[in-house]
């Protein structure tokens, strides 16, 4: 691919575990130990409580779609190559809400709340529809 790509965050010390356990086909969130809620994305402190008291956790990869928005044009490397494709926000089982994308997903069979799953397209969490729905 050429030029830069605007679909992973640069990493840093504080991500390096986020996206080396994706790499592994891992999704990780952070809880605090302090009120006990999960968030995502990572940060060095709880945004509910404050406390810095925050760990990595691995997450169950299940979600619920929360919305979703078909995206027909995105010139940015690499969305350009994969056009149309559904950008959309999940609820995580643990609790955080995470913006992705939807894979092996028909635009026409979607719904709000339907249940979905993890899976990575080259170290990238992304969601498709869990089996047995």
């Amino acid at each position: 691919m050429d030029g830069p790509r605007h679909d992973v965050p640069e990493t840093d010390a504080l991500t390096r575990p986020y996206w080396e356990a994706a790499a592994r086909g891992r999704l990780l969130i952070r809880r605090c130990g302090a009120c006990g809620r999960a968030h995502h994305y990572p940060r060095e402190f709880c945004p509910y409580c404050w406390s810095e008291e925050v760990t990595w956790e691995e997450a169950s990869g299940r979600a619920a779609l929360y919305t979703w928005s078909a995206v027909h044009h995105n010139d940015l490397p690499p969305f350009s190559g994969r056009l149309p494709y559904l950008a959309a926000v999940v609820d995580l089982a643990e609790g955080p809400r995470m913006m992705t994308e939807l894979v092996d997903c028909p635009e026409g069979g979607l719904r709000a709340g339907m249940p979905l799953e993890v899976t990575f397209r080259d170290g990238i969490p992304v969601f498709r529809e869990a089996p047995g729905r």
